[in-house]
């Protein structure tokens, strides 16, 4: 019995991961969702990654959404003990949009309103992997907030590697 209710619980995780990446994905392309790709991790992204993240990635490739030079990255972050979920749109080399997807810290959870999220709106990548622009902390949040600004680099990180391998004709 323990195990079905476990089977069960995973099982509706991996609806709702599903639905709020539909949402999400709904709310830039609208009815017409491109089809999702992937981008496999190199040794030499996955020795940048952890730079930019602090810890080894845990997996070999990324989804990403591309169309009409809109490209949406779903990424997982740890706060202090949870997974954080967040959206990024990438347009021209530059955060269009940032969401929190899914919040599972019972703190921090600012992270998710608009006065935070904005700050990203047009934030670039420079050449030692920070942001070009300053993320205003917000007290009791402050593992949130790197999660979310460490997200936000990956995001902006992929983005260039995916341009480099577009540019070079060699899609993954």
């Amino acid at each position: 019995m323990k195990l079905v209710f476990l089977f069960l619980c995973g099982l509706t995780l991996q609806v709702q991961a599903k639905s709020i990446t539909h949402a999400f994905l709904s709310e830039v392309f609208s009815t017409d969702i491109p089809k999702v790709q992937r981008l496999v991790l190199t040794d030499d992204i996955k020795k940048t990654i952890i730079k930019l993240v602090g810890h080894p990635y845990p997996y070999r490739r990324i989804k990403f959404w591309k169309k009409a030079g809109k490209t949406v990255w779903i990424l997982n972050e740890i706060g202090k003990t949870k997974k954080i979920t967040a959206g990024f749109l990438i347009k021209n080399q530059q955060i269009e949009q940032t969401k929190v997807l899914a919040f599972r810290e019972s703190r921090g959870g600012e992270v998710r309103y608009p006065f935070f999220t904005k700050q990203f709106k047009q934030a670039t990548l420079n050449d030692d992997y920070q942001l070009n622009t300053y993320i205003d902390g917000i007290t009791g949040a402050t593992l949130s907030v790197r999660a979310m600004t460490k997200m936000a680099r990956l995001a902006l990180y992929l983005q260039q590697q995916l341009n480099l391998i577009q540019t070079s004709k060699r899609m993954f």
